[in-house]
């Protein structure tokens, strides 16, 4: 069992276990990042939580459809957003295969469409397009050098994927 809420700064050394968990060297993001992404966006930025603690997070923020941030760039909301961008979804190793990411992201989805937003979009690594996929994203192949060299920032396979909402 599961509770999701809005992230606070006290949870932040949870969430930068979390990632060191999950994702492989290439994609570590730094204590100050992980940071600036909360108080840029703290509205946007969710946990889930068990009785052990923090067990996911998921990092968002209003964007444009066909805009990917680069790992470690700033999130840039433009003055008339149409999509959520999802920027870093993660679980604990410890909590996986109870539906936590999942939860994650359809709540993230619900307030998109409530907020009138009408795409969300996102980079997958680590090979978790089909995990994507399942939630109705599809990738998309980049169409522009901006693009190509954001997802070249990951230094891992990246694929940028889009869901109308």
């Amino acid at each position: 069992m599961h509770t999701l809420r809005l992230m606070h700064t006290d949870d932040l050394p949870e969430i930068m276990d979390i990632q060191l968990e999950v994702y492989n060297d290439a994609l570590q993001e730094t204590a100050e990042i992980i940071a600036q992404r909360l108080a840029q966006v703290p509205d946007l930025a969710l946990v889930a939580e068990d009785a052990q603690g923090i067990c996911g997070y998921l990092f968002s923020y209003r964007s444009q459809r066909g805009a990917i941030t680069p790992l470690d760039g700033e999130f840039v909301e433009p003055e008339h957003s149409d999509c959520l961008y999802l920027h870093d979804l993660a679980v604990a190793p410890r909590a996986l295969k109870r539906g936590i990411g999942p939860s994650l992201v359809k709540h993230k989805l619900g307030i998109a469409r409530k907020a009138g937003l009408q795409h969300c979009s996102l980079v997958s690594v680590q090979e978790s397009a089909r995990f994507w996929q399942h939630l109705g994203f599809q990738a998309q192949h980049p169409t522009s050098p901006h693009q190509i060299t954001a997802l070249a920032s990951y230094g891992v396979p990246a694929v940028y994927m889009q869901k109308t909402l």
